[in-house]
């Protein structure tokens, strides 16, 4: 079957990407990380509300902020990984409607929802987006290491104190340095996880 992009494209950010736990010491630059974003930023939500929302921790003092909100699993290689983005969604990203949608720029449906519908319709459309940030760094060649293990209300009280940005998740990023990385564990077959009515 041929593909609208190469097989080595599709290797890259698909069959032969893993979750790193390891990274070489070699910095990420601010340019890659606006270039992950620049990607990120196209990747379709639901009417283009865009709600995810990024820290990059990249200096020691950053990191040591969030350290104490780490699982234990997750304290050593977050340490180390040269940037841990903290992933989260905006409960007031109905203030960017006029820019983004500009053909309807009324706010009144979000701005009027009951407080756990909008945190629903924030979470998942930003969770979209942590997805196309993963395609995104590993398309332009960095490895990640995708994470759940941490404090959320402790996150947020430290790197999101208005309330306004809850995290979702953390991902660590750099270049990849695990010479024994583990098989890819087994995954569900199209049968088993799929119909096609």
């Amino acid at each position: 079957m041929s593909h609208a992009i190469n097989d080595e494209a599709l290797d890259r950010v698909f069959r032969q990407a893993r979750t790193f736990r390891k990274f070489r010491s070699a910095p990420v630059h601010p340019q890659i990380l606006m270039a992950i974003y620049d990607l990120m930023r196209l990747g379709p939500t639901s009417g283009n509300i865009l709600p995810g929302r990024i820290v990059f921790l990249v200096s020691e003092q950053a990191k040591e902020r969030l350290k104490p909100h780490l699982d234990s699993g997750n304290v050593q290689k977050t340490m180390d990984a040269p940037v841990t983005a903290i992933l989260g969604y905006d409960l007031e990203f109905y203030e960017f409607i006029p820019k983004l949608r500009p053909h309807k720029p009324d706010t009144a449906e979000f701005r009027e929802m009951e407080p756990a519908a909008l945190d629903r319709v924030a979470f998942r459309n930003a969770t979209l987006q942590a997805g196309y940030f993963i395609l995104a760094a590993r398309a332009i060649g960095l490895d990640c290491g995708p994470m759940s293990g941490f404090d959320n209300n402790g996150v947020d009280k430290e790197f999101f104190a208005d309330g306004r940005v809850k995290s979702n998740m953390l991902c660590n990023l750099g270049y990849g340095d695990e010479p024994d990385m583990r098989p890819r564990p087994p995954r569900l077959s199209f049968d088993e996880t799929c119909r096609i009515l």
